[in-house]
């Protein structure tokens, strides 16, 4: 079949494999890519019996639709299957299709027994009754055993060819159900996918509701529970809960609690056919036909044998019927001659006839049983095949069915899901009036704080900008002092070198200032949050300046509030939205960066802070040694007052000079030493407070970790920052009213120390050393317990560092060694498998090894032999010329023959057979050649005398040839009496009414035209009697009864030669009938022509 609409260009042709998938037939169109599948249907339908609308045509997993040309699918392809399923068969109601194969046996039966009065023979009615014998018993009866053989052998065949067929039709039945089971496969892989993504938002919307459901008083109670601000309760609005209608809702839970039952209800059945289905699939997909083709395949192929063998045995009984044919013709022929005796020729046939019987017919009826038990079995197993490709197909159309019917369902189910939402809607609005509410006042606290960064940031301009201009005019003033001295001030004027900059102004217009009075501590006073965590919120302190601490902390309150305002809603939307596997990866990412990001910042802010708390370290040490310098220089300014006042030698007025003028010099010195000294001592107080500070501040940054996540501008590189950190702590401390502060303590006992040594100082000689000593144990006591202290601090902290890094090393250790373990399961599993599998093969190849090497010997040995034979076949066939070659060949087959007797060895048995027949050849040809060159010779005698024959018979048909031509030429010349036919001469002669009438036996209506007739006129003269001419055109008409119609005839001749002409008569110009037709016939002149009538016109 092909395309009958094939255009110009390269048109793609070759031939289209069609397989039939419940019997296995296959079918092999000729076809283009232009062919429509409708018309490979149409075809396939006259060709396997399947109605048109019940093809089903799949080429790998497409579907050929009948309106698309082959083109569509790549196709014709010399290496492409399609497959051919019957929807019919489909059904749950069919039956299976019946193959029916024809029995061999039916067609080639046994023959029967031979009869001498049915094939009679001239040696039956012979007198010797060897020689009646032969006909009857040998004759008769060998021809019967190759008869009955090649019936046995054609049957056989026939059967073999059938297992044969049949193992190739369940190969495609095979490739069918694989085609058949992808197609299913695909289909159900991706309603697998739907009903997971139909599942997983099921799932979600389930718990989702029932949460809502569950907890719909506890949270409508918790709404109550929450009051409004003041500045927002009116009449009708005291809490949360005012903002819905508590009537409509109860109404409306118990609507969503009926439709949440009812829903749940029909997904659980919904549920249970889909593991239904899921359950068949599968099962379909494991189970599989207990036929293992390849198995048939080799167990046909390995039956080949018994062909073989039967091929063999009627070469054998050819030969023998043609030897028996030849003694029996030689006895006929030799009958009254002693040339061959007929029981010597009896003799000779008794061996072979019980060869035939014995030998020849049993190995053939053998056979013919092996294969007659394989053809039983691959029909049984074909027939099984069908059986279980019709019940196969039948699950799969059902399971298709099936799939169809669930996907139909996907729709309504996730319309109801969505209407499920819609009636749902109004509760989650009850759920998140709350969150919405604290979102709302988180995002009041937000815009405060952004408001004081946002002046906070422009005070900071401002002083940047003031301290540039400072820097501008110190410049300028130094300029002018400088060149003063050179230029005159008039001329510095003129130029304009005593301008000064201007002062900025940065002013910033008030907004939000409708905006209520809340901070971030009001949060969880007016909306507080189920399970609230108040650690993780840290209390700031309000905005007193612009430095750049407080701006900081301004943007750290103010992300805190935006990251307070977005978690309001985060669990909602992620309890109540559905969402995907992409958007959920997305959020998950962006929730590590930004983990990761906090812990990093964290890091480095902890880094910063050991920094300082290892500079402060440095400054405490450098303190303490000064500390313990002044003390050793006023326990030797003790001393040596001390001395002054144990001198008795000086007199009372003296002493008391003395003690006026060394008190006032001692007053003097420890005033010099004060004023030397307050300066130190400042510092060391300064570095004591800031060391407790620096404490405080540790504290303060110990919570503000906690939020690191929230804030990207932790980190300040200020040296300063403990002292900076603790002036927004003592203001927020101030104004709560709490002045017990660690800061302020330490700052007092610092002072009071320095206080106690200074007024030690200034007393007398008798209390300095008591009040001395008591200083100086106090200094000592207090620098070692802060040494101590300090020590016993780095001390923790360093352990508690490396218990730390020690547990998540060993943490990281034993992850990966608990990887590392899995692995070396997982590889020792694998490598056990590996090692079974490499043992299992080396014990098949070990066998495989020992079989082949077997083998290997037993055809070495069959070699040897074959060669020795094979150089005495070439000893014999290159020592022989022709005519002794024949006599050498069965001379060599005879001592093959006794030599195999001799030995008993039937190894080369096959050869020696061959050997003999093709001795038994050689001689029949030999005999044959003798025949052929006797014939030759009698063929050359023949040859010779055709060859004189063949030459008078060439001058004989010159010569009749010659007559022939000359007779055609007198026949053209003749005048034509029959039918008139163009370029013929014809006779006219004038009737009695003046009109021309041809001479014609058939017909005579034939009348010469008015301008052939004028023109003989003119050229004689007169009218003539008769008129003979060449016909050159015929014209026929017909009477018409109207007088006044003109008849426009054609030409009937195919001639367009220029004399035809057309021309219109009038109706009845010859006086003939209406409706009869006649012929105007125009003839041209022929020069001198006489009437020449035929003799059998003439008689």
């Amino acid at each position: 079949m092909s395309s009958s609409g094939v255009s110009e260009g390269v048109v793609q042709r070759g031939k289209l494999l069609v397989h039939v998938a419940e019997n296995g037939h296959s079918f092999e169109l000729n076809c283009d890519e232009y062919t429509l599948v409708e018309a490979v249907q149409r075809y396939l339908e006259s060709l396997s019996g399947i109605q048109l609308n019940d093809q089903l045509l799949l080429y790998l997993d497409m579907k050929l639709e009948p309106q698309q040309p082959l083109s569509a699918y790549k196709l014709p392809l010399d290496d492409r299957e399609v497959f051919l399923y019957n929807k019919s068969k489909m059904r749950s109601n069919s039956t299976p299709p019946q193959e029916e194969i024809e029995s061999p046996d039916r067609i080639y039966p046994d023959p029967p027994l031979p009869s001498s009065s049915n094939d009679p023979h001239p040696l039956d009615d012979a007198s010797d009754p060897a020689l009646k014998a032969l006909p009857s018993l040998y004759k008769r009866q060998v021809r019967y055993h190759y008869q009955l053989g090649d019936a046995i052998y054609q049957r056989t065949v026939l059967k073999y060819e059938t297992c044969e067929r049949l193992s190739r039709e369940q190969r495609v039945q095979e490739k069918a159900l694989e085609i058949a089971r992808g197609n299913l496969d695909h289909i159900y892989k991706m309603i697998l996918h739907n009903y997971s993504d139909f599942v997983k938002r099921y799932s979600h919307q389930q718990r989702s509701h029932s949460n809502l459901l569950v907890n719909f008083w506890r949270d409508l109670e918790r709404l109550r529970s929450i009051k409004l601000i003041p500045a927002l309760q009116s009449d009708n609005r005291n809490c949360l809960s005012d903002f819905v209608k508590e009537e409509n809702l109860r109404k409306m839970v118990e609507d969503c609690s009926s439709s949440h039952r009812q829903f749940e209800s029909k997904v659980e059945d919904f549920k249970q056919e889909f593991r239904d289905l899921k359950g068949s699939t599968e099962h379909l997909f494991s189970s599989e036909a207990s036929i293992n083709n390849r198995v048939l395949e080799r167990t046909v192929k390995e039956h080949r044998k018994y062909i073989d063998d039967q091929r063999s045995i009627m070469q054998a009984l050819s030969k023998d019927v043609s030897m028996v044919k030849k003694i029996v013709e030689d006895c006929l022929t030799s009958q009254s001659s002693d040339s061959l005796h007929p029981h010597d020729a009896v003799s000779t046939l008794g061996p072979m006839y019980e060869g035939h019987k014995k030998n020849y017919l049993p190995k053939l009826q053998a056979c013919e049983h092996a294969i007659s038990n394989l053809f039983i079995f691959c029909k049984d197993k074909k027939s099984e095949m069908i059986g279980f490709v019709h019940g196969y197909m039948q699950k799969i159309a059902y399971i298709q069915y099936t799939i169809r019917d669930v996907r139909y369902k996907f729709s309504v189910f996730n319309e109801a899901i969505n209407r499920q939402n819609d009636q749902f809607g109004q509760l989650k609005v009850v759920r998140g009036i709350g969150p919405a509410y604290r979102a709302c006042l988180a995002e009041i606290v937000r815009r405060k704080a952004s408001m004081k960064l946002y002046m906070g940031m422009a005070g900071q301009l401002a002083e940047k900008l003031a301290s540039k201009r400072e820097s501008e005019v110190r410049k300028r003033e130094e300029f002018i002092k400088v060149h003063s001295l050179y230029i005159p001030q008039d001329i510095l004027s003129l130029m304009g070198l005593y301008d000064t900059p201007s002062i900025c102004d940065v002013n910033v217009a008030p907004f939000d200032s409708n905006l209520l009075d809340l901070d971030i501590s009001d949060l969880d006073r007016f909306a507080p949050v189920q399970d609230n965590n108040s650690e993780d919120i840290i209390e700031l302190g309000e905005i007193v300046g612009t430095n750049k601490m407080e701006v900081e902390n301004a943007k750290l309150k103010a992300e805190l509030a935006s990251v307070i305002a977005r978690l309001c809603f985060s669990p909602l939307d992620v309890e109540f939205e559905s969402l995907d596997e992409g958007k959920m990866d997305i959020l998950l990412k962006e929730a590590a960066e930004k983990t990761d990001e906090a812990l990093r910042l964290k890091d480095e802010y902890v880094k910063q802070l050991e920094s300082v708390l290892k500079d402060k370290q440095t400054q405490c040490g450098l303190y303490e040694q000064r500390i313990k310098e002044l003390e050793k220089r006023l326990s030797d300014r003790y001393s040596f007052e001390h001395k002054i006042d144990k001198d008795d030698s000086f007199t009372t007025g003296k002493i008391g000079d003395s003690k006026s003028e060394i008190s006032g010099e001692g007053d003097r010195e420890v005033q010099g030493h004060n004023g030397q000294f307050s300066e130190p001592m400042d510092d060391a107080s300064y570095g004591c407070s800031s060391l407790v500070s620096k404490s405080g501040a540790d504290k303060i940054s110990k919570s503000l970790d906690d939020n690191m996540s929230d804030s990207s501008g932790m980190v300040n590189p200020n040296p300063n920052l403990d002292s900076s950190m603790v002036e927004p702590s003592r203001d927020a401390n101030e104004k709560d009213g709490n002045g017990d502060m660690v800061p302020d303590v330490g700052m007092q006992l610092v002072t009071s120390s320095t206080a106690d040594n200074m007024l030690q100082l200034s007393k007398t000689g008798d209390d300095g050393v008591e009040h001395g000593n008591v200083s100086g144990d106090a200094v000592v006591e207090l620098q070692s317990t802060l040494e101590e202290k300090c020590n016993q601090l780095t001390e923790l902290k360093a352990k508690l560092e490396a218990a730390n890094e020690e547990v998540a090393k060993l943490a990281r250790d034993l992850e990966t060694s608990r990887n590392l373990l899995d692995e070396s399961q997982m590889n020792c599993a694998h490598l056990e498998n590996c090692l079974h599998e490499a043992r299992e093969e080396a014990q098949t190849h070990l066998c495989a090894a020992n079989r082949r090497a077997s083998e290997y010997n037993t055809l070495r040995g069959s070699t040897i032999k074959i060669r020795s034979l094979f150089e005495r076949l070439k000893s014999s066939v290159s020592s022989a010329d022709m005519s002794s070659f024949a006599d050498s060949m069965q001379s060599l087959a005879q001592s093959l023959t006794n030599s195999a007797n001799d030995k008993g060895d039937d190894g080369p048995a096959e050869f020696r057979e061959c050997v003999h027949m093709l001795a038994k050849k050689v001689s029949i040809l030999a005999r044959h050649r003798a025949e052929l060159v006797d014939r030759y010779t009698k063929a050359e005698v023949a040859q010779q005398q055709l060859t004189k024959e063949l030459d008078q018979n060439k001058e004989l048909v010159n010569t009749l040839y010659m007559k022939h031509q000359s007779e055609k030429q007198g026949n053209k010349e003749k005048i034509s009496f029959g039918r008139l036919e163009l370029h013929e001469i014809a006779a006219f002669v004038r009737n009695t009414d003046g009109y021309y009438t041809a001479i014609n036996r058939d017909c005579s209506r034939y009348y010469l035209s008015p301008e052939s007739a004028a023109l003989y006129a003119e050229n004689l003269q007169h009218n003539p009697a008769y008129i003979v001419g060449q016909i050159v055109h015929i014209e026929r008409q017909t009477v018409k009864p109207s007088p006044s119609s003109m008849v426009q005839a054609e030409c009937t001749s195919g001639s367009r030669q220029p004399g035809l002409i057309s021309g219109s008569t009038n109706v009845n110009p010859y006086g003939l009938a209406v409706g009869s037709e006649f012929f105007v016939v125009t003839v041209a002149m022929l020069p001198n022509t006489a009437i020449h009538p035929p003799p059998a016109a003439a008689s």
